[in-house]
């Protein structure tokens, strides 16, 4: 078994992986969360219950969101899926 392939190497791919996703996620779920708050209270204020008022404009956010940060987005799971493939041979010698 090679040096590389450690418990604690497989971990740190775990967290990379994890952070990735993190950093992934975040330019779309952070906005719509807000979006979803904002517009919950409003309908509290209101006393409007209707649900297409709060998924219409969180659809909206959320396409707004993947072409804004769709391509940085991409890139950085393509960059981590090249590092993942380019360790394949340190893993299986």
């Amino acid at each position: 078994m090679d040096s590389a392939a450690t418990p604690d190497y497989f971990v740190g791919v775990a967290q990379q992986a994890l952070w990735v996703l993190a950093l992934t996620a975040a330019p779309i779920l952070i906005p719509t969360l807000i979006a979803g708050i904002i517009l919950g209270m409003i309908q509290a204020a209101t006393s409007i219950n209707e649900q297409t008022l709060s998924f219409v404009p969180k659809l909206i956010l959320i396409a707004l969101c993947l072409v804004l940060f769709g391509s940085a987005m991409l890139g950085l799971m393509a960059d981590f899926t090249r590092d993942i493939f380019a360790r394949i041979p340190d893993v299986v010698r």
